[in-house]
């Protein structure tokens, strides 16, 4: 954790508000984040609460949600910038890479740029972006306990058309690297599908975190 918020304050020093939200942890986290940001804030868990939380104390006209284990790029603020100056950008996402760099995760990668690009909804590691004005018009993140980043995208495209930058967020590998590659891939779409029929998001939760009760599951960190 120490090291992702050190990143962050050159981003701080140029104006930035940078708030964690702490799903109620216990290793410490708590005490090592305070020095390194403007908030610490606790909440209940799990990420649509915690993330709504952050994006109602901050102050900015922009919020933008950063995972903790995914890292923006050195010249992410300019870029930001330079996209939401234009009038017609109310919000969007980066592409993303991951930080294992062998082919098949750079695979990983490419295919899920495409697919957000071509459907319009992003997840979560790639970093959404938002205008506060838009973000309040359609209720924040829904509150499901999985899904949620899709659950906002598809407000969010029916009001406005998403502006996507090419400049990349990189993100864990780690989750992929240790459950293997295929199987993550059938996990994740296989639970796609099933929230597109219609299954409800707390018994998705269960097939993604099946060795988890349900406290351990929607546990976590966010930052905005």
């Amino acid at each position: 954790m120490r090291a992702r918020l050190s990143r962050l304050q050159a981003f701080r020093e140029q104006g930035v508000e940078v708030i964690v939200i702490d799903g109620g942890s216990t290793d410490g986290s708590q005490e090592l984040a305070g020095p390194l940001v403007d908030k610490l804030l606790v909440s209940g868990r799990g990420r649509a609460l915690q993330m709504n939380t952050g994006a109602e104390s901050a102050q900015g006209e922009w919020l933008v949600f950063l995972h903790l284990d995914t890292e923006l790029p050195e010249l992410a603020l300019s870029v930001l910038r330079q996209a939401t100056a234009d009038a017609t950008c109310s919000w969007g996402w980066f592409d993303v890479e991951m930080e294992n760099r062998a082919w098949p995760f750079r695979m990983i990668a490419a295919c899920m740029n495409a697919r957000a690009r071509v459907t319009r909804v992003c997840t979560g590691d790639q970093t959404l972006f938002v205008q506060r004005s838009l973000f309040s018009a359609v209720g924040g993140f829904p509150a499901i306990p999985l899904m949620e980043d899709v659950a906002i995208s598809k407000l969010l495209r029916s009001r406005a058309r998403p502006a996507v930058l090419d400049s990349r967020v990189r993100t864990s590998s780690r989750r992929w690297e240790k459950h293997g590659i295929l199987r993550t891939i059938l996990l994740m779409w296989r639970l796609r599908l099933l929230y597109f029929l219609g299954v409800e998001p707390e018994r998705l939760l269960r097939r993604y975190y099946p060795h988890q009760g349900p406290e351990q599951a929607s546990s976590g960190r966010g930052k905005s």
